[in-house]
């Protein structure tokens, strides 16, 4: 039977319920409950799929396909769960499901409105699959008093009454802005946040408040009595250094003591096993991130540099391989559109060099650029998805002598090495797509397997033959009909889909670290489990 935590936001977003509601379920793990990681976004998309990074970060893709919020990385990084379409829930999707059941008939002509029809359907999505796990940790996208969230709090004040306090707890993300004329925290839009709160039926159990300074004896007491929350349960969230400081950060504060106090958990006899499990992986990991022996340089060659969220499990995963490595890593981010020369001079600095994925042609010419660079200059490089198509295109045009390589994704017209497959084998399934289908349709959406040939760095790196990682891209590389000209170009393919059609992996026989990949290896890092191709670029850059 789960127990249910709902993590709401107040008083403006990017507050960070995402961390907040990951660093909950890890305490909770490391205390030996099990749990259940879900999110309902308020926008009426049905998935991000089909957004603008600039609009909405980064797009984090699951292993069986599902497009979702930058969140569920948090969730997979922090707690080690794979999540699922089935914890992921946009109004998009519930307006959807409901229509598709009153075209069907299902509400036996009954008209339908917000409540009970759209609240039921939330409801339902938040206890769905919840009956195996000790904690189910529901996390509501936006702020309290958006016009899009009404229907999810609604949801929520009815799960609470059914399910009652023995099985529910309302926690409420909070901000408190520190004036520096006066010299002090101000509470108000805590207290105005809460009563908006309060008005919709939701009284918090739990205040986490996240602020640049501590707060005091005299600051819980106030927005205990102003916000009828225990002056124990109002909890300081204080700005961090480092995203991965933050789940020791709220044990020493006592929030996951304070959630198993609600739910009558609390062994004393177990506190000391806690804090040893606390101590060996938070607290260790907080040493490696604070005081690194190392110390490293790496370019980003991308172009949605001017939103770091955009590439947010990248930038993740080039940290989780600097911990591994006992390094520091400094990231140069790059703008793709930016003249060859100024992208050259402030390449010469880094030691490593990352292409990511990406939509479209812009910015291509300067990523290619970098790829050159770093192959003649012998940096360590990895590519990503689009990374490895135009390592592709780089090395045909300019050793190859295809001189009108490219790919279809950017033009209509040359020799397309890079080109859109219809059909490919999945687990022993053809899968097909058509050009004129849905966005999100026409992709490779999720986990697949990828051979790996011996005797090349990719097994090196990875150490198998076997391995799965997850993709998201529309075109591949049409390895059967440039072959000559490919491996003319020093190309390896030491990666192939399982029928071997379609190449995953390629490296270079000219360069002593040179491979890219067509999955998004950055989707299944953690601090604690790096993804090998980025544990091994860090550790060949510092070599």
């Amino acid at each position: 039977m789960s127990r249910f935590v709902f993590v709401t936001g107040g008083v403006m977003s990017s507050l960070g319920k995402g961390i907040a509601s990951a660093s909950i379920g890890a305490l909770l793990q490391l205390r030996g409950y099990s749990i259940k990681m879900k999110k309902l976004d308020p926008y009426i998309n049905v998935d991000p799929g089909t957004m603008s990074p600039y609009k909405h970060g980064e797009v984090f893709v699951m292993d069986d396909g599902c497009e979702a919020d930058l969140d569920f990385g948090h969730y997979e990084r922090f707690t080690g769960i794979c999540c699922t379409r089935d914890d992921s829930l946009t109004t998009g999707r519930v307006y959807e499901k409901v229509l598709n059941k009153e075209r069907h008939g299902d509400y036996l002509g009954s008209d339908i409105q917000v409540i009970p029809h759209i609240t039921n359907e939330i409801k339902n999505f938040i206890t769905k699959n919840s009956e195996n796990v000790d904690f189910t940790i529901c996390e509501i996208g936006g702020t309290v008093g958006d016009i899009e969230g009404l229907p999810y709090v609604e949801a929520l004040r009815q799960l609470s009454m059914e399910l009652g306090k023995e099985r529910t707890m309302r926690i409420h993300l909070t901000f408190l802005p520190y004036i520096k004329v006066a010299g002090e925290l101000k509470t108000k839009p805590t207290q105005h946040s809460v009563k908006q709160l309060q008005s919709m039926g939701i009284q918090p159990d739990i205040l986490l408040c996240r602020s640049e300074k501590p707060l005091n004896n005299e600051i819980r007491a106030k927005l205990s009595m102003f916000c009828s929350v225990a002056k124990d349960n109002v909890m300081a969230a204080l700005d961090a250094e480092n995203i991965y400081l933050i789940p020791n950060q709220y044990h020493l504060e006592g929030l996951d003591r304070q959630i198993c106090k609600h739910f009558n958990l609390l062994d004393s006899n177990a506190e000391a096993q806690v804090e040893t499990a606390i101590k060996n992986k938070w607290a260790k990991l907080t040493e490696v991130i604070l005081h690194p022996k190392h110390s490293i340089k790496i370019a980003v060659i991308g172009k949605y540099t001017k939103l770091k969220d955009a590439y947010l499990s990248l930038t993740q995963a080039i940290a989780h391989a600097g911990y591994a490595n006992n390094a520091r890593v400094d990231i140069s981010w790059i703008n793709a559109e930016d003249t060859p020369e100024n992208i050259e001079k402030l390449l010469k600095d880094a030691k490593c060099i990352i292409v990511p994925g990406g939509f479209s042609s812009r910015g291509i010419e300067g990523k290619m650029h970098a790829i050159r660079y770093a192959r003649e200059n012998k940096i360590p490089f990895l590519g990503i998805c689009l990374g490895l198509q135009l390592a592709v295109i780089e090395a045909c045009r300019n050793i190859g002598g295809l001189a009108d390589a490219t790919s279809r994704e950017f033009t209509d017209k040359g020799s397309f090495v890079i080109d859109f497959m219809k059909n490919w084998d999945k687990e022993g399934f053809i899968e097909e797509r058509k050009e004129d289908g849905d966005k999100g349709g026409t992709m490779r959406l999720g986990s697949y397997e990828c051979k790996i040939a011996e005797g090349t760095l990719a097994h090196k790196v990875y150490g198998k033959s076997h391995i799965t990682e997850r993709h998201r891209h529309r075109y591949e590389v049409n390895y059967a009909q440039y072959k000559d000209v490919i491996d003319s170009s020093g190309i390896i393919v030491s990666g192939t889909s399982v029928d071997g059609t379609l190449p995953e992996i390629i490296e270079r026989r000219d360069h002593p670290f040179f491979i890219a990949t067509q999955a998004h290896p950055e989707f299944k890092s953690s601090p604690l489990s790096p993804n090998p191709l980025f544990y091994a670029l860090i550790k060949a850059g510092i070599g």
